[in-house]
């Protein structure tokens, strides 16, 4: 096993999960069962000798999330869960009468160290639930009294998808802290609910973080703290600020997109047994955060997606992030997810997901009053789903979506080259379906490697 873990404690419910794997040398503990208690029962009473611990020792491994490729281990330490705890608990002023709610994987770090940490720092209660449920969010946070949580990839959205209620502010929830709930759906989260996300950016493995301030623009993260620059991956030099019109387009993103690097010290601890990928984060002395992002004239941070989520279309690099922020204000969107397939001649093409109703002369429609819609980031294609494939966390399997392009069960609607409006795309069309117009200049086939394993 990859992990080396020697003990798995689990419930009788779940048994069957495990059933079935070499599992050498595990011991496997069920807590339910009659054998659990009587081990347990000579402890009782015991107090953890605390002078054991040492914050260099290490406390958890817990696994990316794996919306791009294979999930990592990242290692934790007692030192690093403390001081992020610390850090947190002083940045939202949580005190020891708040209850945070915990309804995120335990197995993911943003349970544990953005919900679960800031808690204990702050000697405040948390109310943990066994999953995730939109439709029991409102009762869970008022049954509890919670006035924290936090979130991540597409839970937003499916609470906003329950029905509204005329009481839905009657909550006591002061603040919730999370990643990719997009512009959109945060603003319409505090209208029903009257209660502000804040949209932070961490990386799992500790390597960077960017924390959003009074004065952050409209789409952007946060100001760059010391260290975080924006660097060109192939050449290793910073890339110049966004130019942006005046309805927020960006118009150099050729040369004003990169990966976010940090060049001061990080608190990142390795993965484990994952040299390789070790080494992928850790290049010339600096960790490599694997993300895309742009940086404004005044210092502000724009997320563009993750490097695997790099879309190149006829020489131009656009931000997959910034298209879907985008198409997510259709009114037939329950979720979006937009990334890039390959293509022979342009490099790449837009292809867009969409959970919900899709009528494709109202896209079309849609997508020609966006005035912050760049003519080369209308998708070429839309595929409809009934439910967004997601991972554990609740993120895109934008993997998935990629490896499946449009060979796939649910309908697809495609633009051709040279026409406004999109068709239904069909077997017949579908050989052909990747190649665009040549376009004014040579533009070099990519490579799609997204690292997958």
């Amino acid at each position: 096993m990859h992990t080396e873990c020697p003990l798995l404690v689990t419930e009788r419910i779940l048994l069957p999960l495990p059933a079935g794997l070499e599992l050498p040398g595990v011991r496997i503990l069920v807590t339910d069962d009659e054998e659990y208690g009587a081990l347990l029962a000579p402890y009782a009473g015991a107090v953890p000798d605390t002078s054991r611990a040492a914050p260099g020792d290490r406390l958890m491994l817990y696994f990316t999330s794996g919306s791009t490729g294979a999930p990592k281990a990242a290692i934790c330490s007692q030192g690093r869960l403390a001081a992020a705890g610390q850090a947190l608990a002083g940045q939202f002023g949580v005190r020891a009468d708040d209850v945070h709610y915990v309804c995120t994987p335990m197995f993911h770090g943003n349970a544990v160290i953005a919900d679960w940490a800031p808690a204990l720092a702050a000697g405040a209660g948390v109310a943990l639930r066994r999953r995730f449920s939109a439709s029991g969010f409102l009762t869970d946070v008022r049954r509890y009294r919670a006035t924290y949580f936090t979130y991540v990839g597409r839970a937003i959205q499916y609470i906003l998808a329950t029905e509204e209620r005329a009481d839905d502010r009657d909550n006591p929830l002061r603040l919730g802290f999370g990643t990719e709930a997009g512009a959109v759906d945060a603003a319409a989260f505090e209208r029903r609910f009257g209660v502000r996300l804040v949209e932070g950016y961490g990386s799992s493995e500790g390597g960077a973080a960017i924390q959003w301030a009074p004065g952050t623009p409209k789409g952007a993260v946060g100001p760059a703290g010391p260290g975080l620059v924006v660097l060109d991956p192939a050449t290793g030099r910073e890339c110049p600020p966004a130019v942006l019109d005046s309805a927020g387009r960006l118009l150099n993103g050729e040369e004003a997109i990169g990966e976010l690097v940090n060049r001061a010290p990080n608190p990142f601890e390795g993965y484990w047994r994952n040299p390789a990928a070790e080494a992928e984060r850790r290049r010339a002395g600096v960790y490599w955060t694997g993300d895309l992002f742009y940086r404004d004239a005044r210092g502000y941070l724009y997320f563009a997606g993750r490097a695997d989520d790099r879309i190149r279309v006829d020489g131009e690099n656009l931000a997959a992030a910034m298209i879907e922020n985008i198409v997510a204000r259709y009114e037939g969107a329950a979720a979006v997810a937009v990334y890039g397939v390959p293509d022979p001649v342009t490099g790449d093409q837009v292809m867009a997901t969409l959970a919900g109703s899709f009528d494709p002369a109202g896209f079309t429609a849609f997508l020609a009053a966006q005035p912050d819609l760049g003519t080369k980031m209308a998708p070429r294609f839309v595929r409809v789903v009934e439910r967004m494939p997601v991972t554990a966390t609740n993120k895109i399997h934008r993997a998935l979506l990629r490896r499946e392009g449009y060979a796939c069960a649910d309908p697809v609607w495609w633009r051709p080259p040279g026409e406004p409006g999109y068709r239904r795309l069909t077997s017949g069309a579908a050989e052909g379906a990747w190649v665009a117009e040549p376009p004014q200049r040579a533009a070099k086939p990519r490579k799609n490697d997204d690292g997958e394993a």
